[in-house]
């Protein structure tokens, strides 16, 4: 509690002295923002650092000034790799500061951290020299954010152990100048992540800060300290009870005489969730259709909130003593959505798979696909004269969230025929070929923003046959399990309508006339509508 109360009140003095806010256009801004689950062979592999990383960029480039050409993100990236980026930044700092442009760099990191190096796979690069990086940045604001730490159980520390204090100080006036240093726990503490969240606590009540949840003032923009203020306050407040104990984010900021930065613009983006001032109070989540936490909002009494959210339907949920209070909205591209209180209904709390607020949504969903595609056997010509290269028409059923988040279990009929020609030791026989395949396939797929791809096996039983046109020979019949590999990518054209381009690998073995393995592959391309 003291360390709280102290960090409170040197931040109120903080924000008291700041002058009026930096707004995103007088900045040219760049970013170099990485997370890195692996941290080597004597580490625990993180699950949420690349995720994390991936929606710190999504909202720097979208809500944070920065330009797609001068973000650089860095998932499962090396040491080198990072320097590469830092570099490439001073590259393109230096240009801008010779055109007379003021400048800022955003530092963002997730990952391991131990024994005074960041842990990026089997790299490292040394706290001292990230420090001489960033200070070397020649760039007129620097910010640098850090969430890295040690292991555990549901809720695990990041990393493995516990590793020398994690501080970064300037050590002259010069290099202090325009530097802020955020970083997630103090420095005798774990930083957290959660299965339940699906993130690190830090990051995922940084991002909904940055959203627009730590907009204290009400002007649609979210400087430095708001941000910092509300993810210090949710972080603690969420790691309070957790086996590593409370978790409080720190800080180190000189920016002399710059004043209080603003990191997001809510209100010209003009599109996500608006909760009103007459809504009630209270902690509202919002949860994508691939059932992670976007956002999670702590509105106060007599406030309103924009919550900057990218277009999709979301969730709504909020705990009352008793119950839930549940809703679904839709946020179109350019629109922001009001949520209002009678559209939201009350629900048992055995409607919320995990009972924990702001959880992760594991409810199952289906999606529904029909498409076309061509297969041919390898083993051309011979093969061919069995099975003819062949156009397909099939439809898919997919139930998504299957087992764990992201899995995807499916069911797929398809049908073609195509014409052959039969090559025999004395005659030719032309003949009319038939398939139908009966499958199911369990893949496991990575959403994005737009694109999802996705990689797993495939069991299909195929019936086929061929009916010769001379009538002297029989006509014959086939069937066989064919096991294989699946894998593609989605586009994602609407909230709930995709394009999927898919390939298939797949074996059979031929037994009518005698004993033959055979490979064949298939494209397709499906128009998907998820329920």
């Amino acid at each position: 509690m003291r360390a709280r109360t102290k960090t409170a009140v040197a931040l109120a003095a903080l924000l008291a002295a700041a002058s009026a806010p930096v707004r995103a256009e007088t900045l040219h801004r760049f970013a170099v923002i990485a997370g890195n689950d692996r941290g080597g062979g004597d580490t625990r592999a993180l699950l949420y650092a690349g995720a994390d990383a991936r929606k710190v960029y999504e909202i720097l480039t979208r809500l944070g000034g920065v330009r797609a050409e001068d973000a650089n993100l860095l998932v499962d990236g090396s040491a080198a790799d990072l320097q590469g980026a830092l570099a490439k930044v001073e590259r393109q700092a230096a240009e801008a500061a010779r055109r007379g442009e003021k400048t800022a760099l955003f530092f963002y990191y997730s990952g391991h951290a131990k024994d005074g190096a960041l842990r990026l796979g089997d790299t490292r690069l040394p706290i001292d020299a990230l420090k001489a990086l960033v200070a070397a940045a020649p760039v007129d604001i620097r910010i640098a954010i850090l969430d890295s730490c040690r292991s555990g159980e549901m809720t695990r520390s990041k990393g493995a152990r516990k590793a020398p204090a994690f501080q970064i100080e300037s050590e002259s006036p010069r290099d202090a100048k325009g530097l802020v240093i955020l970083t997630s726990s103090a420095s005798d503490e774990d930083s957290q992540e959660s299965d339940l969240i699906g993130g690190s606590y830090f990051s995922h009540h940084l991002a909904s800060g940055l959203l627009g949840g730590a907009d204290r003032s009400g002007d649609g923009r979210v400087t430095l300290f708001e941000a910092y203020a509300y993810a210090y306050d949710r972080t603690v407040a969420d790691t309070a009870d957790s086996a590593a104990g409370a978790q409080h984010p720190t800080f180190s900021y000189d920016l002399a005489g710059n004043g209080d930065l603003v990191l997001t613009d809510v209100a010209s983006r003009h599109e996500g969730i608006y909760l009103p001032r007459e809504a009630p109070s209270g902690v509202y989540f919002m949860v994508d259709k691939q059932g992670f936490v976007a956002a999670e909002i702590n509105k106060g009494e007599g406030v309103d909130r924009r919550v900057a959210l990218a277009p999709g339907r979301y969730r709504v949920k909020r705990r009352l003593g008793d119950r839930l209070r549940v809703g679904e909205l839709d946020v179109t591209r350019g629109e922001l959505v009001t949520l209002e209180e009678s559209h939201l209904r009350d629900a048992p709390f055995t409607d919320d798979p995990v009972k924990g607020a702001g959880r992760v949504d594991l409810t199952s969903r289906w999606s529904l696909g029909a498409g076309v595609g061509y297969q041919a056997v390898f083993e051309a010509p011979d093969g061919a004269s069995l099975f003819p290269p062949t156009g397909l028409l099939g439809i898919d059923l997919a139930l998504r969230n299957f087992f764990r988040r992201d899995w995807v279990l499916g069911f797929d009929v398809a049908v073609g025929s195509a014409d052959g020609v039969a090559s025999l030791p004395t005659v030719t026989a032309p003949f009319r070929f038939s398939e139908l395949s009966l499958a199911s396939s369990l893949t496991v797929e990575w959403p994005r923003r737009y694109f999802t791809p996705f990689v797993g096996g495939r069991m299909a039983l195929l019936v086929m046959s061929r009916r010769f046109q001379n009538d002297e020979f029989p006509a014959q019949f086939f069937s066989t399990l064919s096991p294989g590999l699946v894998g593609g990518v989605s586009y994602r054209m609407t909230r709930n309508t995709s394009v999927v381009a898919r390939a298939r690998l797949h074996y059979l073995l031929y037994n009518v006339d005698g004993n033959r393995s055979l490979g064949y592959w298939e494209l397709a391309t499906m128009v998907n509508y998820d329920f």
